[in-house]
C-alpha cells in the first residue's frame, strides 16, 4: 500500500515526507507541480516510491490507477499566495482539486488529511473552528473556507477519516523556494545575515510598531499533528494547528537577531537594546495590505486537545533558535 502526499515538494509537504521516512515509510507517492523546478531540492534527502505531476495524478485517479493501493492521502498541495489575484485559478487549484480528492477518498474509504488555513478567519478576533468566527479577507482564505464547509456537511456520514488542519503562521526548514511568501522568520534571517538588520512594519490596527501579533508555529509541530491523526484514523474534524499563544513581530525579530548573534558568540540583547543599536527598524505599512492583513491571530486549541493531541508546541524563542541553526547550514 502507498501513502500519497500532495504538495510533496513544497514546504509542509516535504517535511511530512521526511517525517514519514524517519518512521520507516518509503512507499510514498509524491505529487506536486514542478513548474518552479527549484522545489525538487526539498526531496533530495527523502525516499519516495514515485513522483507524479499533479495533472497526471488526477488523471490516474480517474483511470482507477490507485484503486486498492492507497492507505491514506495527506493533501498538502495548494496555492498559498495570499496576494494571488486570479480567483479562478485559486478556486480550481485549491477548492476543486481538494473536492476531487475528497470524493475519491470517500468512495474508497481512504483517510484524507488535508491542509486548511487560519486565513479562513480573516479579520476575526476569535479563532475557534466555528462558522461564526470565519470571515476570509482574500480569495486564498475563501478557497480554504469553502472546502471546509463541504467537509462539515460530509462529516456526519463520512465513510473514512477526514481531518482538516487550519495552519497558523508556519515557519521552518524547506521553505526557501517560496520566495516572498516564505515565513517572516525566514526573511528576518536573510535580512540580518545580509544587511545586519531586520525590518518590521510600523503599527496598524491600533498596534504599536512591530506590535502586531501572530500565532507562529514551527513546521515540526505541524508535522507531528499530521502524524498523530494518521495514527488515529477514527478521529475526524477540522482543527486549529498553532501554538495557542500569539507573539509579536518584535518578539519574532528579537529571537532571530539574538539567534544569529549567538552563532557569532555574542550575547542576547533586549528588544530595546536591539532597536537602539539599529538591528531592528520599522518601515511604513504597505497600502496594498490595507484591509487584508491579520494583525492578530491566536489558535484556540480546545478541539485539538479534546481529540487527544497533548504534545507541547515550541515558542518563538525555541523554534526560531532551532530554525536559525538549520538555516546556517542550508541557506
Amino acid at each position: 500500500m502507498y501513502t500519497i502526499v500532495t504538495g510533496a515538494a513544497g514546504f509542509i509537504g516535504a517535511n511530512v515526507v521526511k517525517a514519514l521516512n524517519e518512521r520507516g515509510a518509503t512507499r510514498i507517492v509524491a505529487v506536486d507541480n514542478l513548474t518552479r523546478a527549484e522545489k525538487f531540492k526539498n526531496l533530495v534527502d527523502c525516499e519516495i516510491a514515485d513522483f507524479l505531476d499533479k495533472e497526471d495524478f488526477l488523471a490516474g485517479l480517474r483511470a482507477g490507477r490507485f484503486d486498492g493501493a492507497v492507505d491514506a492521502v495527506l493533501h498538502q498541495g495548494a496555492c498559498s499566495d495570499t496576494m494571488e489575484g486570479d480567483g479562478r485559478y485559486m478556486m480550481e487549484n485549491n477548492y476543486r482539486y481538494s473536492l476531487n480528492l475528497l470524493d475519491w477518498c470517500q468512495a474508497r474509504k481512504i483517510p484524507l488529511l488535508y491542509a486548511s488555513s487560519a486565513a479562513t478567519y480573516g479579520g476575526s478576533r476569535q479563532f475557534r473552528e466555528e462558522r461564526a468566527c470565519e470571515a476570509p479577507l482574500n480569495v486564498y482564505g475563501y478557497s480554504k473556507f469553502l472546502f471546509d464547509q463541504i467537509v462539515r456537511r460530509r462529516l456526519p456520514e463520512a465513510s473514512a477519516q477526514i481531518a482538516g488542519f487550519r495552519y497558523f503562521n508556519v515557519y521552518g526548514p524547506r521553505e526557501a523556494h517560496k520566495g516572498r511568501m516564505a515565513s517572516v522568520a525566514f526573511h528576518h534571517y536573510r535580512q540580518f545575515r545580509g544587511e545586519g538588520k531586520v525590518r518590521l512594519f510600523e503599527g496598524c490596527d491600533g498596534y504599536a510598531n512591530g506590535g502586531q501579533k501572530r500565532d507562529f508555529v514551527h513546521v515540526d509541530d505541524v508535522v507531528r499533528v499530521n502524524l498523530f491523526f494518521l495514527d488515529h484514523p477514527q478521529k475526524s474534524g477540522i482543527f486549529n494547528v498553532g501554538t495557542g499563544r500569539a507573539q509579536s513581530f518584535n518578539e519574532l525579530a528579537a529571537a532571530n537577531v539574538n539567534s544569529c548573534r549567538a552563532l557569532q558568540g555574542q550575547p542576547a540583547e533586549t528588544l530595546g537594546a536591539l532597536l537602539e543599536q539599529g538591528f531592528i527598524e520599522y518601515i511604513p505599512f504597505p497600502e496594498a495590505l490595507a484591509g487584508k492583513y491579520q494583525s492578530f491571530t491566536q489558535a484556540d486549541l480546545s478541539r485539538l486537545r479534546e481529540a487527544g493531541y497533548d504534545a507541547p508546541f515550541a515558542s518563538v524563542e525555541e523554534g526560531v533558535a532551532r530554525y536559525v541553526l538549520w538555516l546556517k547550514d542550508h541557506v
